[in-house]
């Protein structure tokens, strides 16, 4: 029996804790962000959408370029790039108070994010041996989740405590620590290209990946209405401090993607997406039908059962897709995909939010997510069989 290449070496764990430290940045506001422009501005439901979505719209719009740089260019550079601008944006909500400088603010911080993670995730992808790929793309975004759980919970009590500036005060401190993380990474030597590849349409997006792509939006619809107004949806039905919704749903997605990525490796894909969508829609029935602390508490760790099987099999799926020289073209066209899914559930539930109320908005995205399973088992699923190159 041969002796599985090693998973958690120096890089992978360097890479690891960098990108937890980022994540604890971007997720410090994420949650606090509605809050601070409900109560503080008294902006409604509608504008609040528009500036979250803005940054969403900015990921849309770099992100598919980011995929391009990354297979040409130096991965390392580009990263420590992207992070730094990232890090210094935040400087620019001290002076946030009007809905259209937070617009171009998310904005330009959209833009950022986008290198950075793109790179980040190809990076990762060149760290972790291939034999264990869907394992590694698991433990690398659980740094994600764990921070996820932690820093919107945090928080919450941060801003109510000691206010929205002080809240950006820490995410600072924790960009700059990423920043100096990342310098340690060795990232190994690509062979130089003889020329640069030539602009074209699949170089920005995997063209082939394209029903999967339409599969994920549907999905990260729900995602982007959970990050967007599970904090409001909880302070309406009496939760004082809804911010313990992410801290269960990152359990949820913890516990589950640490080991669902072992089960693609060994080649059960198509029953983890299935079982994945399945539990994902059923977390979004009971999370707008049953209104107490428990069933907030619950359902936020069963939608993030769900969404934790999810991510490492998704991912996976465009990986495998594509050849090594487009590894990036792949991992910028799934984060694209949930950018494109999240801005318009961040659009879309304000407007079934403000006229039909959240659990309404919640119960369209249970159905949004059955409708995905259905599509995944017959178009996805065949899609992938044909296409895919490893």
């Amino acid at each position: 029996m041969p002796l599985k290449e090693k998973l958690w070496n120096r890089n992978f764990i360097i890479a690891c804790i960098a990108n937890f430290l980022v994540a604890c940045s971007f997720n410090l506001l994420m949650p606090t962000i509605p809050i601070y422009l409900s109560e503080e501005l008294g902006v409604p439901h509608s504008e609040i959408g528009i500036v979250l979505s803005s940054y969403a719209i900015a990921l849309l719009l770099i992100r598919p370029f980011c995929g391009y740089w990354v297979d040409v260019y130096a991965r390392k550079p580009l990263f420590l790039l992207g992070l730094t601008v990232f890090i210094a944006t935040f400087f620019g909500y001290y002076f946030a108070v009007t809905v259209l400088f937070l617009v171009i603010l998310r904005f330009v911080h959209g833009m950022s994010w986008a290198l950075a993670t793109v790179s980040a995730n190809t990076v990762a992808i060149d760290i972790i041996p291939a034999s264990r790929r869907a394992e590694g793309i698991g433990f690398f975004g659980v740094n994600t989740n764990i921070a996820m759980a932690i820093a919107p919970f945090v928080a919450v009590n941060i801003y109510e405590s000691y206010g929205f500036h002080f809240l950006i005060s820490c995410a600072l401190m924790m960009g700059f620590l990423s920043i100096l993380v990342v310098i340690f990474i060795k990232v190994p030597k690509r062979e130089k290209l003889d020329k640069t590849p030539p602009l074209s349409f699949d170089r920005f997006f995997l063209l082939k990946g394209f029903p999967i792509f339409i599969n994920q939006l549907f999905l990260s619809f729900g995602w982007g209405t959970l990050i967007a107004f599970a904090v409001l949806y909880g302070k309406d039905t009496g939760v004082h401090n809804a911010g313990v919704f992410f801290l269960f749903l990152a359990g949820g997605i913890i516990l589950s993607r640490v080991t669902s990525g072992k089960f693609v490796d060994k080649g059960h894909l198509h029953k983890v997406m299935v079982t994945a969508l399945f539990v994902i829609a059923l977390g979004f029935v009971c999370f707008a039908l049953f209104h107490s602390i428990y069933a907030f508490c619950i359902s936020a760790f069963i939608i993030g059962i769900g969404y934790g099987t999810l991510f490492p099999a998704l991912q996976t799926i465009y990986i495998n897709m594509a050849s090594s020289s487009k590894r990036g073209t792949a991992n910028s066209t799934y984060l694209t995909g949930f950018d494109l899914g999240i801005g318009i559930g961040m659009l879309f539930g304000a407007y079934l939010g403000d006229h039909f109320g959240f659990s309404t908005m919640y119960l369209i995205t249970a159905g949004f997510c059955l409708f995905a399973l259905i599509y995944y088992w017959f178009i996805s699923r065949k899609v992938f069989e044909k296409n895919r190159v490893r």
